[in-house]
């Protein structure tokens, strides 16, 4: 992965209060560090907009924020539904044997046979596990279960091996 790419992190759901703050809806663990990765890559119509966070805090079971030149509502209401993207750079290294869900997305699946099965192209989070989700001649849903199913992840050569019937 480039240490410049974006990763997108979470979106803006909602307006919450008069003061330019705004819900957030996060897929980092856990919510609330989303705020800490400032600046935000924002995406508008015209593009990414880099923006900074003024304030944020988790809010109930969501997270909420201020940004910079964001204090009122009207310009909140702008930004409803933007994407929140990170620089690869913001984010804290992993440790041997973990990814992030972005470091997966991309890599061709293949059974231990060799049989290939197509293209990570994205990850569910289900409750019981997370999946993935192979594009190939069709969609498949594979448990993203790391020993057991996935058997091996080359970052490197963007290969992933898995024990996995490709009739399934």
């Amino acid at each position: 992965m480039q240490r410049d790419q974006k990763i997108v992190v979470g979106r803006i759901a909602g307006l919450y209060g008069v003061r330019g703050w705004v819900k957030v809806y996060s897929w980092t663990g856990p919510r609330e560090a989303i705020v800490a990765y400032s600046p935000w890559q924002v995406k508008l119509a015209g593009g990414w907009r880099e923006m900074r966070v003024a304030e944020g805090r988790r809010q109930g079971k969501g997270v909420v924020a201020r940004l910079e030149g964001c204090d009122d509502r009207d310009v909140a209401a702008a930004l409803m539904g933007a994407d929140i993207a990170v620089f690869r750079s913001q984010l804290p290294e992993t440790a041997a044997g973990e990814y992030y869900w972005a470091d997966l997305v991309g890599l061709k699946v293949v059974t231990l046979d060799g049989t290939e099965l197509g293209v990570v192209e994205s990850l569910m989070e289900t409750g019981a596990n997370d999946v993935l989700v192979v594009r190939g001649e069709r969609e498949r849903l594979i448990p993203c279960l790391v020993g057991d199913v996935v058997e091996d992840i080359d970052l490197e050569h963007r290969l992933m091996r898995v024990d996995w019937d490709p009739e399934f």
